[in-house]
């Protein structure tokens, strides 16, 4: 009587709204009147309220009436302890709902998530509040210095270290099945079921179709399964955790004011009234977490097992339909049934074969390739070329091997043959395959797999260097010299160096020169009158100044020399 009385007293508030909500839609109010008048006319009722509070009213009403069939009770009849101990028990059930009813009271009040805009928070801001929460911290700050005991009950530190561990491995699962989703949809972003292989039949055709069917059936069906009994339960437990979360989180609170109330108390005697309401309210709430957390841990652990479950049993379907898609199309293969290492023996044989057949193929090619025609730089190409090995020296520069054509901002557009100069060997977002260099004036990035090292040769009729290609133990040359030919030397530098600007400087001072890129210079002094190596003493053309260190480089001295261009 105790449980249904409860949890009916504890909701009447609510039926209340509903009601309310109902006398805002005509056509379901006409139905209610309708209803009522047929079932019970004598009553002369126009509202659900009027027997919504009937409930209400008669449970307050048996320890009355009970306590009136007492006073008219012999105290020497039979019937008197037994109603004596009636009147007792209607009295405690009466105390009990009306405690139950605070408590739940209470929940509603502090249960509910607060998203608070900063104004909002700001809004909230007075005197009052701001001493509350002065007060609470520093408590807060005496119980971790241990200046003052915290209060200790250890049933209720149980439960909160089993909520939250339940807390944790929601949000815990809750992520990794996100990042599982993530995963799965960029397993499927890949499609090669709709690639046209122009080939109708065949090991292809039949890869295709098991593709098709993973793709169009069997992992659609799979990604409904998962939203369906793990995703939306999840959510649904994760939502069901903030109610609970807020409660331990102002019971906090609570107990902070509690302790300093109760510290007051002891020491004058006594408490406003406003007080007593915080101290009753901190109990309220205690005694509600000890009350329903246990119940609360036990239903959530159960429901976090049962996704587990329904997550491990959709792997199992997932396995076993794409195993036995698998093997129905390994049957219609021509080698589908053969044994293991005849299969391993025929893919050993079918490589070796390819491989010779590869070998004879480049062997005859090297016999029909004509031997490509040398063309020197003319004198501008020559000039410039010079320019960059002044600027960032030999060991920089780099031969475009095939044409490039610019397809994004700052990338450059460039001719087979055209030499660079190599500034950086990443891009802006690291990639290393896109490469940043100076192509003699313009400056952008082209792809690191269309250059290779330039190497400056001597004589009149130089010849063209291309890279090796190894085939076998042996390498095929791209260029060879006619018979008769010299020999290209590769050319020499003399130890000499020379300091030049590797970029344009503006002074800004009458102490400070100006430079222009490339443009060589005396360093006087590798520091300033402060000994700090960030500037240095330069000599430019017969005016001395200041110029920053990190602009001027070290070049090799070169001496004059051919440059070779492919066609």
């Amino acid at each position: 009587m105790e449980t249904v009385y409860k949890i009916y007293c504890a909701s009447y508030d609510h039926a209340l709204l509903l009601v309310e909500s109902y006398r805002k839609d005509p056509r379901m109010q006409e139905e209610i009147l309708e209803t009522l008048n047929a079932t019970v006319p004598h009553t002369g009722a126009s509202d659900l309220s009027f027997f919504l509070v009937m409930p209400v009213q008669r449970i307050t009403k048996y320890p009355l009436l009970l306590g009136k069939i007492l006073e008219n009770t012999p105290t020497s009849s039979s019937a008197y302890p037994a109603l004596r101990a009636a009147v007792r028990a209607m009295a405690q059930v009466n105390a009990n709902i009306n405690e139950y009813k605070r408590h739940r009271e209470v929940a509603t009040k502090y249960n509910k998530a607060e998203h608070l805009t900063l104004r909002d928070r700001f809004a909230r801001l007075n005197t009052h509040s701001i001493a509350k929460k002065t007060t609470r911290l520093s408590r807060l700050f005496m119980h971790e210095a241990g200046i003052v005991p915290k209060t200790e009950d250890k049933e209720y530190d149980d439960l909160e270290e089993k909520f939250q561990c339940v807390v944790s491995g929601v949000a815990m699962l809750k992520e990794n099945v996100a990042s599982y989703l993530g995963h799965l949809e960029a397993f499927l972003l890949p499609t090669p079921h709709k690639c046209e292989l122009q080939i109708n039949e065949g090991p292809a055709q039949q890869y295709r179709h098991f593709a098709e069917h993973l793709h169009c059936t069997v992992f659609p069906e799979f990604k409904r399964r998962l939203d369906r009994l793990v995703c939306q339960p999840l959510c649904s437990l994760s939502d069901m955790l903030v109610g609970p979360q807020q409660l331990v989180k102002k019971r906090l609170d609570k107990l902070l004011d509690y302790e300093e109330i109760q510290e007051r108390k002891s020491e004058m005697g006594s408490v406003t009234y406003d007080e007593e309401a915080a101290m009753n309210t901190y109990l309220a709430i205690n005694s509600l977490l000890v009350a329903e957390l246990p119940r609360f841990n036990q239903m959530a652990l159960q429901i976090l097992g049962q996704i587990l479950c329904s997550f491990c049993a959709l792997q199992r379907d997932l396995a076993a339909q794409v195993l036995h898609q698998a093997e129905k199309e390994l049957e219609q293969m021509p080698h589908g049934r053969t044994p293991l290492p005849a299969f391993w023996k025929m893919v050993g044989d079918t490589l070796k074969q390819s491989d010779t057949q590869l070998h004879t193929f480049c062997q005859m090619f090297e016999t029909v390739t004509p031997s490509p025609v040398t063309q020197p730089l003319n004198a501008a190409e020559e000039r410039k070329v010079l320019s960059l090995v002044s600027k960032h020296g030999p060991d920089r520069l780099y031969q475009v091997t095939s044409n490039i054509s610019g397809s994004k901002d700052l990338d450059l557009t460039l001719q087979r043959g055209q030499i660079v100069a190599l500034l950086q060997s990443v891009d802006t977002k690291g990639n290393t395959s896109r490469w940043l260099v100076d192509a003699g004036g313009p400056r952008g990035f082209v792809p690191a797999g269309k250059l290779q090292p330039y190497c400056p040769v001597q004589g009149q009729q130089p010849l063209m260097q291309m890279p090796a290609l190894e085939s076998g133990t042996e390498k095929r040359r791209h260029s060879y010299t006619p018979p008769g030919a010299p020999s290209p030397q590769v050319a020499t530098f003399t130890p000499a160096f020379q300091v030049v600007a590797g970029f344009s400087f503006t002074a800004r001072s009458p102490q400070e020169v100006s430079l222009q890129a490339g443009q060589p210079v005396v360093v006087l002094e590798p520091h300033d009158k402060k000994g700090s190596k960030e500037w240095s003493l330069v000599d430019v053309n017969g005016q001395r100044g200041y110029v920053p260190s990190s602009y001027l480089v070290t070049v090799p001295v070169l001496e004059p020399m051919g440059w070779s261009l492919p066609v």
